[in-house]
């Protein structure tokens, strides 16, 4: 199993899935090589951020579609969270699309934006377990990604603080909500072998699409021919602690029959949050039961 199976499936009561609100201010200019002075780092995150806005939205409508096809009793027992799911995903979206306000006027073209709109608008027909099960597969990428990005917070390291909060904080929120889907998936009657080749699907189409605009955001920042790039890419990614590397058995554990992603643990998630609640203000809350 991967290194970030846990004993048991963790219970996660509803009422940590809570809405904050991140007192970090996004309206000052972004330098073009904001994490660290490092070209393939800030070239990588920014690849990621563009991805952002259309994804949470996708995940958005894909959990709420699911949530009013189930019987209303099952509707019941999950709205509170998924209340708190898309709350906390809304705002994801809208602090990276004032994140991706400042790559704009840099130049920065958004590719992985426009790709991601063709697929969906390609798609928009499919049934709503069909896009579900796409979520749940990009879901597990984003918590495995965020755990490790919980545990290497040196990829971050000479970003100025406030960037450095909201990646930390979007990674957080992310392993936090990270069985939502998953589990409305499941309600709904999802099927193992559809949620399998979705996975594999996404596994290829994400991953292409992040690196192709990470190649493109290289290009326009002068530095994709520089040997300091791919060394420093490397160790991002591919290193025996980099990030895709160390992500390898958590990326294959969702194949089992029995996976559940809450069999990856969330505490380094759990203490960012508990550490650093100076930086956000909760501002919504699950009803009580």
């Amino acid at each position: 199993m991967g290194e970030f199976r846990s004993a048991q499936h963790e219970a996660k009561p509803v009422s940590q899935l809570v809405v904050r609100r991140l007192l970090i201010d996004l309206d000052a200019p972004i330098d073009a090589r904001w994490n660290g002075g490092d070209a393939f780092r800030s070239a990588f995150f920014n690849a990621l951020s563009l991805s952002f806005p259309v994804g949470e939205q996708y995940f958005i409508d894909s959990v709420r579609n699911a949530l009013k096809a189930l019987p209303e009793a099952q509707r019941a027992r999950f709205a509170d969270e998924v209340q708190g799911f898309i709350g906390q995903e809304a705002t994801h979206r809208r602090l990276h699309a004032l994140f991706n306000g400042h790559l704009a006027k840099q130049g920065l073209p958004n590719d992985i934006e426009r790709r991601a709109l063709r697929r969906l608008q390609a798609n928009a027909q499919r049934d709503v377990r069909v896009h579900l099960a796409a979520t749940v597969a990009t879901e597990h990428f984003t918590a495995i990604f965020a755990h490790w990005l919980l545990r290497h917070p040196e990829a971050l390291q000479g970003a100025e603080p406030r960037l450095q909060t909201l990646w930390l904080w979007h990674a957080a929120e992310e392993s936090e909500h990270r069985s939502t889907a998953f589990d409305v998936y499941q309600a709904i009657s999802g099927d193992h072998a559809w949620r399998i080749r979705l996975f594999r699907y996404v596994t290829v189409t994400f991953l292409g699409d992040v690196m192709r605009q990470t190649l493109i955001n290289l290009w326009h920042d002068g530095s994709a021919l520089r040997w300091s790039t791919w060394r420093s890419g490397w160790r991002l990614l591919l290193a025996r602690d980099g990030m895709f590397r160390a992500s390898f058995g958590a990326w294959r554990d969702y194949f089992a029959r029995d996976f559940h992603p809450s069999q990856h643990d969330a505490a380094p998630a759990r203490a960012w949050l508990r550490e650093h609640s100076t930086h956000y203000r909760v501002v919504g809350t699950p009803a009580a039961p």
